[in-house]
């Protein structure tokens, strides 16, 4: 049994489902006065002067904090059922095919929520590792519960989960610079559906 990994924004999807995400799980109207508001940070993440994980942190904040959390729960479950069939890429629909067929481990290693990542992936008979966001007594705080996982988080969670010497194979997919510490794992690397050296 290898071990395949697959980022899922932009590698599994055609695009980054964050702000798609955001405008189907958050009120219209909190939306509205939320692009206003952190419209400078937007530019600053433009510019390269804010990172994503500091931009998608005052996001979430701004989106949830006080939301209740089976409201979101099933905007998720709805955004999974729903949106995602979409804009799923075949070329990677049969890729995780192949691997299942070859009788590997598939994970998805992603930076997106769990709120609906959990959905898919289920459906998929896929094991995942995500962000999640925190929540006390069924209302959202804001946060994003233990660090996203982007970048380095990405390789700590799957070393963390996964006994890497005992895979044969380890295959990795990515499609941006938050991947290539999941693709360091890898023996057999794809960036943007191109093996790599």
């Amino acid at each position: 049994m290898n071990l395949a990994l697959f980022d899922f924004d932009g590698t599994i999807t055609t695009r980054e489902m964050f702000a798609d995400f955001m405008g189907h799980a958050v009120a219209p109207r909190r939306l509205a006065i939320g692009r206003i508001v952190l419209a400078p940070m937007l530019v600053g993440y433009k510019l390269g002067m804010v990172s994503a994980n500091r931009v998608r942190s005052r996001v979430v904040d701004y989106g949830f904090r006080g939301a209740d959390l089976a409201h979101v729960q099933a905007a998720g479950e709805r955004f999974a059922r729903e949106v995602l069939p979409a804009v799923l890429r075949p070329k990677a629909l049969e890729r995780i095919a192949w691997h299942k067929a070859q009788g590997d481990k598939v994970v998805v290693v992603s930076g997106a929520f769990d709120l609906y990542l959990s959905h898919w992936c289920a459906q998929h008979r896929l094991e995942l590792l995500c962000s999640s966001l925190e929540s006390s007594d069924g209302v959202m705080t804001g946060r994003y519960d233990g660090e996203q996982c982007a970048g380095e988080e990405k390789a700590r969670r799957v070393r963390e989960r996964y006994d890497l010497a005992g895979f044969p194979v380890i295959y990795a997919y990515g499609d941006t610079h938050e991947d290539l510490d999941l693709l360091e794992l890898a023996d057999r690397r794809y960036y943007r559906w191109r093996e790599v050296a």
